[in-house]
């Protein structure tokens, strides 16, 4: 009976410094909340950008170099960078995969499957040249046209890895801090929810703990896939309204904390003080 009980000491006490450690990963919040608008769009300047700075919130734009709304808006985008949002890199041309089924929207000149590896880390490195011309920055976060990861079977961010802190990808989930892939980060692709349905998965985090990571694209129109204005402004409201529990940043922010706290999780941390109780 006595070894038991030390067991479960043991187990509650360990529990309870990842919980710590975990929440510390949050800034000391309950959870992660990040806003991420894909594809350069002028909706996401004058929709998305002043309700978001109104309300102090900071997000990540998946900008593409070849968007005309990178090209004709560049002192916008600067100056939404100068306010705090990170300007992540959505590729140079935007491929995606034309081989796989409901793909016929895919432009046959930027047609993944028909790219060489070193072609799509070359227009990645590229467009990344263009962001710093923007921002300034050297460090920023990717995310992948269409969620396609892979050219004939290679995972072309195996050869990126140095140039991004992390990467977001398109499948759902609310993953814990130390289950977060930061080479696919997972994402809520929106499309039409009501600003109840997003605060309600807002709320699932809450009560997870976990990392949320909202998938824009359309903002009150400009995109096939879109949120309403009055969809979105619920949502950045409840999100103000109880910033004392979620932390709202940028991805970079968020994948440089759950980076550094990966990399410190050996479960063996605590090797001492588990010695020190199972002897007793």
């Amino acid at each position: 009976m006595k070894g038991r009980y030390w067991l479960m000491i043991v187990f509650l006490m360990v529990s309870a410094i990842d919980a710590n450690a975990q929440s510390a990963v949050w800034k000391n919040k309950k959870c992660a909340v990040v806003l991420t608008y894909d594809d350069a769009l002028d909706v996401d300047i004058d929709n998305a950008l002043p309700v978001l700075d109104s309300l102090k919130l900071k997000a990540t734009f998946y900008l593409i170099g070849c968007s005309e709304a990178t090209e004709r808006r560049m002192k916008d985008w600067r100056k939404a960078a100068r306010h705090g949002h990170e300007l992540g890199n959505h590729t140079l041309f935007h491929p995606c995969d034309g081989a796989g089924a409901d793909r016929s929207f895919v432009d046959p000149d930027f047609d993944l499957s028909k790219y060489t590896v070193n072609r799509a880390v070359r227009e990645i490195k590229v467009n990344n040249v263009l962001l710093k011309a923007i921002d300034g920055k050297n460090q920023r976060t990717f995310c992948y046209p269409c969620g396609d990861r892979t050219i004939n079977g290679a995972f072309y961010y195996d050869q990126l890895k140095n140039d991004f802190v992390a990467a977001r990808g398109v499948e759902d989930g609310m993953p814990l801090p130390g289950e977060v892939d930061l080479d696919n980060i997972n994402a809520y692709a929106i499309n039409g929810e009501t600003g109840e349905e997003l605060i309600a998965m807002v709320n699932e985090a809450l009560q997870k703990h976990s990392l949320l990571v909202f998938m824009f694209h359309g903002v009150g129109g400009g995109h096939e896939l879109n949120v309403s204005l009055q969809a979105h402004s619920q949502l950045l409201h409840y999100l103000r309204a109880h910033r004392k529990e979620i932390w709202v940043a940028p991805m970079i922010e968020v994948a440089q904390r759950i980076a550094a706290y990966q990399k410190g999780s050996d479960p063996l941390k605590n090797r001492n003080l588990n010695t020190a109780l199972y002897n007793r």
